[in-house]
This record gives structure tokens, sequence and C-alpha cells, in this order.
């Protein structure tokens, strides 16, 4: 079988930093950079398939610029069998939804059984590219998933996600199809001094839009958001608690979001 893993390198703060001058984003000096927590564990879970199969393999595939290799190789360490790494100028400051339709395309080209991404990343949080990626695809999906059983012969997925309230469901779905993968589903392994060695020896293909049959145009009309500005939050302004129905709630929400933009 083969196991198609979306991954991100993510940022990290530290705990003094200073901001651009354009008010776009954090200095990168001030900024550490490491695999996504979440995506370890769809790692370690692609891993489990394989092995448990016997055969197969484990492509991890990212978006991002030369940086994103250390994101890649430690993947590689981990027991991927190759990696793709795809990156292009007009991916600079792309959303997730921009993000999600390289990788769906990536995907699409590697004809994948299954495809596994993390919930969210710890510095976007936005929980939407491995529900878009399958949107894309028009392929099925289970988000927060916490437990996966693969039968080959289906082939389909059985699978527990979590729900609100500590409720679990149990779901069977038919493969190809996309599911994003809770932290403490498994233990991921850590990768030994050999094994990341051998990393660096292990296929890393670079790809840029063209490969993919993408142009920057229907990148960018992928996206549907893009920073304006970030600033640390204002010192002294404290926390309002909102009250009423939820239409009342929606109501102030909106005026405080427009309050924010037009101050």
């Amino acid at each position: 079988m083969k196991v198609g893993v979306c991954v991100k390198q993510v940022s990290a703060l530290d705990d003094e930093f200073e901001m651009l001058d354009e008010g776009t984003g954090v200095d990168p000096d001030f900024v550490e950079r490491d695999l996504n927590e979440w995506d370890t564990f769809s790692m370690e879970a692609a891993l489990q398939l394989r092995d448990a199969a016997g055969e197969g393999e484990v492509v991890v595939i990212t978006v991002g610029d030369d940086e994103a290799d250390e994101a890649l190789l430690a993947c590689l360490a981990m027991g991927a069998d190759r990696a793709v790494r795809i990156w292009d100028d007009a991916l600079e400051g792309a959303d997730a939804l921009a993000v999600a339709r390289v990788l769906a395309s990536a995907l699409e080209r590697e004809s994948a059984d299954l495809m596994l991404c993390g919930v969210q990343s710890s510095d976007a949080v936005n929980g939407a590219t491995g529900v878009a990626v399958a949107a894309y695809l028009g392929l099925p999906h289970v988000a927060v998933v916490r437990r996966l059983d693969y039968d080959a012969s289906g082939p389909t997925a059985t699978v527990e996600r979590e729900l609100e309230g500590g409720l679990i469901e149990v779901l069977r779905v038919r493969c190809p199809a996309l599911l994003t993968i809770q932290t403490g589903m498994n233990e991921p392994r850590y990768a030994t001094l050999r094994a990341i060695k051998q990393a660096r020896d292990k296929p890393l293909e670079e790809v840029d839009l063209d490969a993919l049959g993408l142009d920057a145009d229907a990148v960018a009309g992928a996206a549907g958001s893009q920073i304006r500005s970030l600033a640390p939050p204002e010192k002294g302004r404290g926390a309002e608690m909102l009250s009423g129905s939820p239409a009342e709630v929606a109501a102030r929400i909106a005026d405080i979001v427009k309050e924010r933009v037009s101050a």
C-alpha cells in the first residue's frame, strides 16, 4: 500500500522577539522551526500501516522553501521512504486553502491508497488544510481520528474520531480517503543516530507548480485570506465576556471585528 502524509514545518517564537518593519509577521531571526507535533502522529500511523502490511511506501509531502527540508529529513529518519517538497515564489504567504490546493495536486500525482494529515498545525491552528485537501480531491474524509484500522481487501479504513463532550464516533470509510490524525493516537518513534544519517540518502524530490500542472494564478485564486497586519496585543485591554442568545453573541462578535479592523 502507499500512504501519503502531508506535513508542515511550523514556527515557534522565542521568549523575546521583534516584528518586521512592515508589520506582517515576526522577524525570522526570532523564530525557531520544527516538524509540527500533530504530523509526528500522522507519520507514526502511516509507518505502522506499512509495517503491518509488510510492504508498501510512505511518501511525505510538504509545501515550503528549502528550510522545510529539515522537517522532511526528520520524517525520513523516522522511516518514511521518500519525500516531496513543493515550492514556488507564488506560494510565499499562501493561506491554508492555497496550500491545500497544491497538496491535493501532489497527492493526486502519487495515487496514494490513504492520505494522512495532522488535525492542525501548532502555529496557525486553523485545522482547515486536511479537510480542504479532501474537498479538492473529491475524496471521503474523517477528521480528528484517534484510532485507525485498515483493511486492504476493501479497501476500507475503520476509524474512531473525537466528538464534543467526550463522545467517540466509529466510522468505516472506503479508500482512497483522507484522515486528519489527533495527538495521542500512538507513540511516535524516535529516530536513531544511524537513521538520521541515512535519511540524507533517501529520495527528496523538489518540485514547483509547473511540475504539478498549476500556475500562480490558480494558487492565488484558491486563497481565501491574507495577512494584513500582525502585532502583539495591546496592554491593558481585558477580556470581554459575551452573553445573550447565539444571534446576539454573533452580532456582538461581528461588531468587535469591525471595530478592530477599522481601528
